[in-house]
């Protein structure tokens, strides 16, 4: 029995033995060192990135023969006090509204009565209506609203082409906004042309559709 152990003991230390040589003929025991610690090689530090340098350069601007020799601009800011800066003045007398005339009560009603004096000797074949002046009417805005019972009667019901004939057989063409029953457009021109003030008188005649006879009743001025 105890020869029997010895015997297995040495078999097994021989098989050791051989497989140990075989081990070492194959490199397996460096191998297996090698799995057990590997070695990681080291990062290398990072370099660090120099500055760009920016190399400044003086560049001749390329300038026109013809302003090659003159100075160069210098722009730059000014501070202008609007109260001291130029004002358009205007060359016609009827858009300087500081120069207004306002008529007298008395004044405008005597020329409103003598319009209504011509109006009546024009007789009844035509439509007619007498309109006294505003400011408003001759300066500044030269709107010139209508009766509305007249529009609604006598004149179209769209925007249209309205002729006004002065005294003298003159035609000035005008533009009548019917939804808000006035004068527009060429008003203004006819105003001018026949230096209308406030406190005149016209009486407006529909002699054909879309075309006044226009009289005017001049205010007495002081």
């Amino acid at each position: 029995m105890v020869a029997a152990k010895l015997s297995y003991e040495e078999s097994r230390q021989q098989r050791m033995e051989e497989n140990k040589k075989r081990m070492e003929a194959l490199n397996l025991p460096q191998l297996a060192q090698a799995l057990k610690a590997p070695s990681f090689p080291k990062p290398s530090p990072m370099k660090r990135a120099k500055p760009r340098t920016v190399e400044k350069q003086m560049v001749v601007v390329r300038r026109s023969s013809r302003v090659a020799n003159l100075p160069t601009p210098v722009y730059k800011e000014i501070a202008v006090d609007p109260l001291r800066m130029p004002r358009r003045h205007s060359t016609s007398k009827h858009r300087d509204l500081s120069n207004r005339v306002y008529a007298s009560d008395e004044a405008r009603a005597e020329a409103t009565e003598r319009a209504e004096e011509l109006e009546s000797g024009l007789g009844s074949d035509h439509p007619t209506f007498v309109k006294p002046m505003l400011q408003s009417h001759v300066t500044g805005g030269f709107w010139l609203g209508l009766p509305i019972r007249f529009c609604n009667k006598n004149l179209p019901k769209r925007d249209e082409s309205v002729i006004l004939v002065d005294e003298d057989g003159d035609e000035y063409q005008t533009v009548y906004l019917a939804n808000k029953r006035g004068l527009s457009g060429g008003w203004r021109g006819f105003a001018i042309a026949h230096e209308l003030v406030d406190g005149d008188a016209l009486v407006f005649q529909l002699i054909r559709p879309k075309t006044f006879k226009v009289y005017i009743i001049r205010v007495e001025r002081t």
